[in-house]
């Protein structure tokens, strides 16, 4: 069994922010390694670099995220996957179906579709529309969060 995140939970899980504390409580309750595709390596990567810019974190801030990523990556906590042949066949589907009701992006739509053929049993989540997809598409996302909390954390 693997679960899945977007970048709003890395963000949290190894960055600080408001949910870090219940980021790093969800994934250690799951129990269960989270895969990383180069879709989440890249995006995760391009977000701290993002909060540089912003002056949201350090460049030691920074250092300290990445590094505790690779720590997991190495212990198997993370483990790699590559992208699934039909991601992009799946997304289009789910962007048809729900994108419209949702108003989720591409990269969001992206993540899901990934979800879904890597066969995750759980979905982490922080980011609003992004959650009522993973839902609408029948997988299980944690954290519950009450659907008014901020859309994005990266």
């Amino acid at each position: 069994m693997i679960a899945y995140a977007d970048t709003s939970f890395f963000a949290s899980l190894y960055g600080r922010d408001a949910n870090s504390e219940l980021a790093i409580a969800e994934f250690r309750a799951a129990g269960i390694p989270i895969a990383i595709t180069p879709l989440s390596e890249f995006e995760f990567a391009n977000a701290l670099e993002g909060r540089l810019f912003r002056r949201e974190i350090t460049a030691r801030n920074s250092r300290m995220s990445r590094g505790a990523f690779h720590t997991d990556l190495s212990s198997g906590a993370l483990i790699r996957q590559a992208l699934p042949a039909a991601l992009f066949d799946r997304a289009v589907t789910l962007a048809s179906r729900y994108t419209s009701r949702y108003g989720t992006r591409s990269l969001d739509v992206l993540h899901v579709a990934c979800a879904i053929e890597l066969g995750a049993s759980i979905f982490f989540t922080f980011d609003r529309r992004q959650h009522r997809l993973a839902r609408a598409a029948r997988l299980r996302v944690r954290p519950r969060i009450q659907l008014s909390l901020r859309t994005r954390s990266s």
